[in-house]
């Protein structure tokens, strides 16, 4: 297995349709039937990123849409720092401001390599209701569910999670196996990272200011700077 997640805060990896395509093909190669690996690669592969309509899958935004100030997160779910952030970080900063409605929090996720990308399906499977739970559960279990020598064990163990949060198989088969989805959500990654000037993860945009990673002392500090 070469793309497991590696320790540290990664630069990205911008080989959006390429990704898009290995991990559908993945997904037909090991989850049953359909067009074999190579063929279905090499279809998506050869498609071009302006195919895919990068606004047809939502930022997923959590508080007051109307709140003052607007924090952008861009992680991915095989950054072990995005997942130490959202361990330490995130629940005070959604007790004391999401959940307040001094703020929002916008995800854009980031794509290092097809497990990041089956994960973020898996977490968009549920719908914006269910998807900061499930998230909240990747994360939790990064170390758990992006432990095997396949790629089978590392879909069988997000399927685990997709589980518990109340989705049958048929649905995460479905989702993962969404090919169009999977591209757009990869033209989507790039457009936004792009267009953002974003070179690693976890990053923030606070109010349209960009931050780094930091604990949570010092990301109140910062907030505190926007409140009026």
């Amino acid at each position: 297995m070469t793309d497991k997640p590696t320790l540290g805060r990664r630069p990205l990896i911008l080989g959006g349709v390429a990704l898009a395509g290995a991990a559908a093909a993945g997904i037909y190669a090991l989850r049953g039937t359909g067009a074999p690996e190579q063929t279905m690669l090499t279809a998506i592969t050869d498609a071009q990123a302006s195919d895919a309509d990068a606004g047809t899958v939502p930022d997923m935004v959590l508080g007051d849409p109307d709140a003052p100030i607007e924090i952008i997160e861009y992680a991915s779910f095989t950054c072990p720092h995005c997942a130490n952030f959202h361990k330490e970080v995130f629940p005070q900063l959604k007790a004391e401001y999401i959940d307040t409605g001094k703020a929002k929090l916008v995800i854009r996720e980031v794509y290092f390599d097809r497990l990041g990308l089956w994960a973020a399906a898996v977490a968009r499977c549920g719908g914006e209701a269910r998807y900061f739970g499930i998230s909240d559960l990747i994360y939790e279990r990064q170390r758990e569910w992006t432990k095997g020598d396949d790629a089978n064990t590392i879909i069988q163990n997000l399927f685990a999670i997709g589980r518990q949060a109340g989705l049958t198989d048929d649905e995460l088969d479905a989702c993962l196996r969404n090919e169009d989805n999977l591209k757009a959500m990869v033209a989507t990654y790039q457009a936004n990272a792009e267009r953002d000037g974003i070179t690693g993860t976890p990053s923030f945009l606070i109010n349209g200011d960009k931050h780094s990673n930091m604990g949570w002392p010092d990301f109140k500090d910062v907030l505190e700077g926007y409140e009026s």
